[in-house]
């Protein structure tokens, strides 16, 4: 059955009863894809009833069906005539791991971050009023991603223009929702229905005279459904709410979504899922199983036994260094925004319960609250991905920097992330931090200076960040010992004769020393972005004839920009190359074909540095950007 559907009008053309057969296959083919490919693998078999049951209900593309961060919406791919590419998903040239407008008419709105999708939605509604189209808006978010302010703001605005939307919560977490039985599928089936929509339809023109007796009336419907439900908010912000009900009843479902299809204005359907569903696994341990590599589905995911110790991932590097430092200072909070596991704070947050703070999807409170915490003479940390810190711009000059206010960000994901792509990729950081007065950034060369930097930035009175990559570095073992740097000061790597001085912000030190090797160039760790070691620039742009900088951020406005600016400002006539990410964005796939693609692989950068000596007569400062 699965194999005919090539779109979602082949979809349509099958009986209700035939959609838990097809639901069933589509479930396998997931588990043998993903298991097969890696991928997101958790929560796409947490969304096989209900992506089937809004295709099979709403004449998509026509209808707009936007899906929030887009991780669950590889079933929506594979019913939108994607089925034979899901093998290559998350791959360079392959399948994007999220929705994406150039992909497919079918995504709607390209996603990746969270808590977009309502926002995105609601556009998408008034634009139908504004031009009398006749199409549905739908949003379908997770209770997760309901945690962000950016949800409810959008909640708040449908509501009071009484847009016509409709909202799919997909709650496969949230303990406060009462168990789905009879009785509640009764009362949402009632509620949706023709006849209760024409009686409170009917009521409120009988009542539009009296504003007591229509207020009455409104707030007694709207507490007797809370009395069994809990839609209460959502009705107060001027949504019709119906549910819960079961997320992977797909008859029940697409005999609620008919209801709900003929019912204009703000609508809130409450559907209850279960991460990971139909691999016993993936529903014992959703968070182990969201992302995967390849693996054996007869065996699961295991841990391979006892392996020779190898250099740990920069993430493990921050986790190790929080807890050494939380032990010597009880000032330090550790603060996430949703992101524990990802950014390393489980053994903290096992350790210090009482001092770590997971603020949900919500970057700017994260970063405000630790703004409230160092007036108070704490010691906030915030761990969170260069990418997500974005969100919080406005609270991190605001808030923090115009205060200059103790608060240490360590930005894992700093730079090219691979599979992720560009909603990912931490490329810009270097560039909206630098420019922000009384900020300190360092950008550490491999695994133990990142944890000297991260002890460097906690002593330190001001606003503080430390980037660092995804992953392993040059597997340089991190020293039980702490020692502060000293701020603003650059090392000599090695030193050369061949003109050219390589200055290198961060994590590509590999590919500047086998550069620096082939070139016999001189190789220095420049550590700090800010503030540059303007004493060294002085001697390096006196004994060479070419200065390259070398940074995993975007050339514009980055660590070079701030070598340009500082050379140019003290009239030093030297040749500078700049070598980073070009100025446009960097497409999924493994991280060491982003690096080939944007020219920082080792031998591209000895090509260009080459060029670039043989122009050295004719430049100050070329931005190498393709």
């Amino acid at each position: 059955m699965l194999d005919n559907i090539q779109s979602p009008a082949d979809l349509r053309e099958l009986t209700v009863e035939d959609l838990p057969t097809l639901c069933t296959q589509l479930r396998d083919f997931l588990l043998s894809s993903v298991s097969s490919g890696g991928g997101h693998f958790a929560s796409n078999l947490g969304t096989v009833e209900l992506a089937v049951a809004l295709h099979y209900v709403f004449n998509t593309p026509k209808d707009k069906l936007v899906w929030d961060v887009g991780h669950q919406a590889y079933p929506h791919k594979i019913l939108t005539g994607r089925k034979h590419e899901l093998a290559t998903i998350r791959q360079q040239g392959g399948l994007s791991p999220f929705p994406k407008r150039a992909e497919s008419e079918y995504d709607t709105f390209g996603v990746g971050h969270s808590s977009t999708s309502i926002s995105a939605a609601l556009g998408m509604a008034l634009a139908a009023r504004h031009r009398a189209d006749d199409y549905q808006a739908i949003a379908v978010i997770g209770d997760g991603a309901m945690t962000a302010g950016m949800a409810y703001e959008a909640l708040n605005h449908a509501g009071d223009l009484d847009a016509n939307l409709l909202v799919v919560l997909n709650d496969n977490e949230m303990s406060i929702s009462p168990n789905v039985g009879a009785l509640q599928k009764y009362l949402t089936r009632l509620l949706s229905g023709r006849m209760y929509s024409s009686m409170r339809e009917g009521g409120k023109k009988v009542l539009s005279n009296s504003k007591s007796l229509s207020r009455f009336a409104k707030l007694t419907e709207e507490h007797m459904k809370g009395m069994v439900m809990p839609g209460t908010l959502f009705e107060e912000m001027g949504f019709n709410y119906f549910g819960p009900i079961d997320g992977h009843d797909v008859e029940e479902m697409v005999s609620v979504l008919n209801n709900l299809a003929q019912i204009k204005g703000p609508r809130m359907l409450h559907v209850i899922t279960q991460k990971g569903k139909g691999y016993e696994p993936a529903e014992d341990d959703p968070c182990t199983y969201h992302g995967v590599a390849p693996f054996n589905l007869s065996i699961g995911l295991v841990s391979g036994g006892k392996k020779k110790p190898t250099a740990p991932t920069y993430t493990q590097v921050f986790s190790d260094w929080l807890c050494d430092m939380a032990a010597q200072d009880e000032r330090l909070m550790g603060i996430t925004p949703a992101m524990r596991e990802g950014s390393g704070l489980v053994a903290f947050s096992a350790a210090y319960p009482e001092r770590y703070f997971d603020v949900g999807i919500a970057e700017q409170h994260a970063v405000t609250l630790a703004a409230g915490m160092a007036c108070e003479g704490l010691k906030p940390v915030v761990a969170i991905y260069s990418t997500f810190l974005q969100r919080a711009y406005d609270q991190l000059i605001h808030d923090v920097a115009i205060q200059n206010l103790p608060v240490v960000f360590a930005l894992d994901r700093a730079g090219l992330v691979g599979a992720d792509g560009p909603t990912h990729s931490g490329n810009y950081d270097l560039s909206y931090l630098r420019c922000l007065p009384n900020m300190v950034i360092m950008t550490p060369a491999h695994e133990d200076e990142c944890r000297q930097m991260l002890y460097t930035a906690f002593q330190l009175d001001c606003p503080t960040a430390v980037r660092y990559p995804r992953g392993k570095g040059t597997g340089v073992m991190p020293q039980k010992t702490m020692q502060a740097i000293a701020l603003g000061r650059g090392e000599i790597l090695r030193t050369g004769h061949g003109g050219v001085a390589i200055l290198l912000f961060g994590s590509l030190l590999a590919e500047a020393e086998e550069a620096a090797a082939a070139l016999d160039a001189t190789l220095v760790n420049m550590r700090f972005v800010k503030p540059l070691d303007t004493a060294l620039l002085n001697q390096l742009a006196a004994e060479y004839g070419l200065l390259v900088t070398l940074e995993d951020n975007t050339v514009q406005g980055g660590a070079g920009s701030a070598v340009n600016e500082y050379l140019l400002g003290q009239g030093l006539a030297v040749a500078v190359l700049n070598l980073g990410i070009p100025d446009r964005y960097v497409e999924h796939g493994e991280r060491a074909q982003q690096l080939v693609d944007c020219g920082l692989d080792a031998p591209t950068l000895i090509t260009r540095i080459r060029l670039a000596q043989a122009d050295q007569p004719r430049i100050f400062a070329v931005s190498a950007v393709n």
